[in-house]
């Protein structure tokens, strides 16, 4: 819009060849890279800066808007924008929430036994297992446990199962 209407009132004046096209493609462009450069990938495959990446991308179309004197596109804009990213983050939470990942970590004593319990014990309540890994240190054994979407409900009932085995000396519920 702002490359076909944005400069409207200083094409066709004498002495002035312009192709406004240019301004907003070239914008584009940069804004893309800057853009890009935001969004990471983590180790655990997951992209963050999407959000912040169409959010620069955003407000460079604003600005463009704003400078070719389309003040009301812009305003209507800014409002969209903001109803998006802030109205719509309790819904974004509630959602993702539900497939986070957990985590857990119980220190045992030495006479705990192996994982097989614990393995047992999470597939027995339908959490499924991402990793597990544990250290042996000289007075306790220390499991990390990484579940995937697990309900608060059901990874409280492990945690009393757990807390009943007079092995387990710490239980921590990370999330």
């Amino acid at each position: 819009m702002v490359s076909a209407f944005g400069f409207s009132d200083i094409l066709g004046t004498p002495d002035i060849t312009l192709d406004p096209s240019r301004i907003a493609a070239q914008v584009v462009t940069g804004i893309g890279f800057i853009g890009a450069g935001a969004i990471l990938f983590s180790k655990n495959e997951t992209i963050r800066g999407l959000t912040t990446a169409a959010g620069i991308w955003t407000v460079a179309g604003i600005g463009l808007a704003t400078g070719g004197g389309m003040y009301l596109a812009a305003a209507v804009a800014t409002a969209i924008a903001i109803i998006i990213l802030w109205g719509l983050q309790p819904i974004e939470k509630m959602y993702f929430e539900k497939y986070k990942q957990k985590s857990l970590r119980i220190t045992t004593s030495h006479d705990f036994g192996d994982s097989e319990f614990l393995t047992a014990l999470l597939k027995e309540n339908g959490i499924l297992l991402i990793s597990l890994n544990f250290t042996r240190t000289n007075e306790y054994l220390i499991f990390q446990i990484q579940l995937e979407h697990a309900d608060a409900g059901t990874i409280e009932s492990v945690i009393n199962v757990l807390k009943k085995n007079s092995a387990i000396k710490e239980i921590q519920w990370l999330n």
